[in-house]
């Protein structure tokens, strides 16, 4: 995983020219390239075990929303995620950030992304909330964007286009996707259970993508987001994909159950990142916002801890 913590100026409204100029003192360098520090399928559950938590908090920063004091530093969105991270990240094992978030705002918001990533400690998993999905030769291109440019652990990818949109993703050592399976939101009944033959019977075409990208990926590349508040078809995947983690997102705001969630698609390694952003991000409008973030963390840090003591005994 890439090396974190350095202070990064504003105000630099080229993400190369930025990046050029404020390499982190600690990265080491070989033949020109980034020697990163991966986090595998072992360590993530070590770093789930050690802070009895797989809290993933989303960093969906909207400066609509922030704290309004904030507007005045030359990087609000920075300000904000920096606070965040120092005030939670011994809570939670992986952050979000949602890139449309961030892209929204052109130049400007790939600093503020790279700056945060770079804010990130190192034995916190990072998530590439981007979506993407394209022909190879362009997945490729995003693969090397995100992994070889940014440095993400992961990226969310999007199935619909097959394999050959997938795989180049998975390339990259230790590095993960995420596939899309089984979202939350009100559109996914328009295809996600719609119903398809996949080997030789009848499935769900949710199903159908865990059942294929099965063959693409191992536990130890490959994820999949399954909405919290399909709780009812946990059992489900977890017959198809047993030992793969499961990125949940939807947990607080949208309602669904972190018991329900942990009862149904924990495994003998937890397999389970749980999100949260809105619940926790913006606890607070105040002055206080990260301090009232840091409490909502640690009541859904401390419910996970007792379902891991529940579901996984030491």
């Amino acid at each position: 995983m890439f090396v974190k913590g350095s202070c990064c100026k504003a105000g630099a409204f080229s993400f190369l020219g930025y990046f050029q100029q404020n390499k982190p003192k600690t990265v080491r360098f070989v033949h020109h390239n980034l020697v990163t520090i991966p986090m595998t399928r072992q360590q993530l559950f070590e770093q789930i075990q050690r802070k009895r938590s797989y809290l993933c908090i989303g960093l969906d920063t909207d400066l609509k929303k922030i704290p309004q004091h904030l507007l005045q530093h030359e990087d609000p969105i920075f300000e904000f995620n920096r606070q965040i991270i120092e005030a939670t990240s011994d809570l939670c094992v992986a952050y979000k950030p949602n890139i449309a978030f961030y892209e929204a705002h052109g130049p400007k918001g790939w600093v503020s992304l790279q700056k945060t990533l770079e804010a990130i400690p190192e034995d916190v998993f990072s998530i590439a909330d981007a979506k993407r999905g394209d022909i190879g030769n362009t997945s490729e291109l995003y693969a090397r964007a995100f992994f070889e440019q940014m440095h993400f652990d992961s990226i969310t990818v999007a199935p619909y286009m097959g394999a050959d949109s997938v795989t180049p993703f998975l390339q990259f050592p230790d590095k993960w996707v995420i596939l899309l399976a089984l979202t939350s939101n009100e559109g996914s009944k328009d295809f996600q259970f719609s119903s398809v033959v996949a080997q030789g019977e009848e499935h769900f075409l949710f199903e159908k993508v865990l059942l294929r990208s099965q063959e693409w990926g191992t536990p130890e590349n490959m994820m999949y987001v399954v909405g919290a508040t399909r709780c009812d078809y946990i059992e489900r995947v977890r017959e198809i994909a047993p030992d793969n983690f499961l990125l949940v997102p939807g947990v607080g705001a949208q309602g669904g159950s972190l018991a329900e969630i942990s009862k149904y698609g924990m495994n003998s390694h937890c397999g389970l990142l749980v999100n949260s952003s809105r619940q926790i991000i913006y606890a607070s409008q105040g002055e206080d916002f990260a301090e009232k973030a840091r409490t909502a963390a640690l009541a859904v840090q401390q419910e996970m801890d007792r379902y891991l003591n529940e579901y996984i005994p030491s």
